[in-house]
């Protein structure tokens, strides 16, 4: 067994071993964890499979993205794990039976092979010199699938000015201030003095004799 054999299996055997405790894991911050590491196991997979492309993009999306957003919301949120896994005999049959049939298919595919009839094209398209799969794509997007990718890169730039644009309209119940009218406040716009004219005149002080009685 070589170096790269003993590497796969490594990685593999930490990735089942990290799957199989996203599930089982009572901690959701935990699962979340687990998942991350499953993620990462998974990267190194692709790594040595020569899908660095995936690999790249699995650790830039998914771990620099996508699942530190889903630790911090599951970090801020006041989760009731009892409470979840009330239910969980009641949907066990349905998972297990989704669980099996995912593990049917997947098995039929890496039964059934893959079949690596385009490689040799790729060969011969640069000459027979080896070729990495990421500029292999990198040149089939930007010659083949460019315009698709210029039409699909203006739909996603004007997505990304209308959010920008809805979050910045005007809104009347925003409590937000503008600093550069902080800066040139002065006081006589913050306070006035008002004159308040007298409504009931003071009482008459009080005769000695009848202060007494008062008391």
């Amino acid at each position: 067994m070589d170096v790269k054999t003993g590497f796969f299996y490594l990685f593999s055997v930490v990735l089942l071993f990290a799957a199989f405790r996203v599930v089982t894991a009572r901690n959701p911050v935990h699962a979340v964890l687990y998942l991350m590491l499953a993620f990462s196991q998974a990267s190194a997979v692709w790594f040595l499979l020569n899908a660095e492309f995936l690999a790249i993009l699995l650790v830039l999306v998914y771990l620099g993205a996508v699942m530190v957003l889903f630790l911090f919301v599951v970090m801020m949120l006041d989760v009731n794990v009892d409470t979840l896994r009330k239910g969980f005999w009641n949907n066990f049959p349905l998972a297990a039976t989704l669980g099996a049939i995912v593990a049917l298919e997947m098995a039929a595919v890496l039964m059934s092979g893959f079949r690596l009839s385009q490689a040799p094209a790729i060969l011969a398209a640069s000459g027979g010199l080896p070729v990495s799969n990421s500029k292999a794509l990198g040149i089939l997007l930007y010659t083949e699938y460019l315009m698709p990718i210029q039409i699909a890169a203006s739909i996603l730039l004007v997505a990304m000015i209308a959010a920008i644009a809805l979050t910045l309209r005007e809104r009347k119940d925003s409590k937000a201030i503008d600093p550069s009218i902080q800066v040139r406040v002065r006081a006589s716009d913050r306070l006035s003095v008002l004159k308040v004219p007298v409504t009931q005149t003071a009482p008459a002080p009080l005769a000695p004799e009848a202060a007494q009685e008062s008391k």
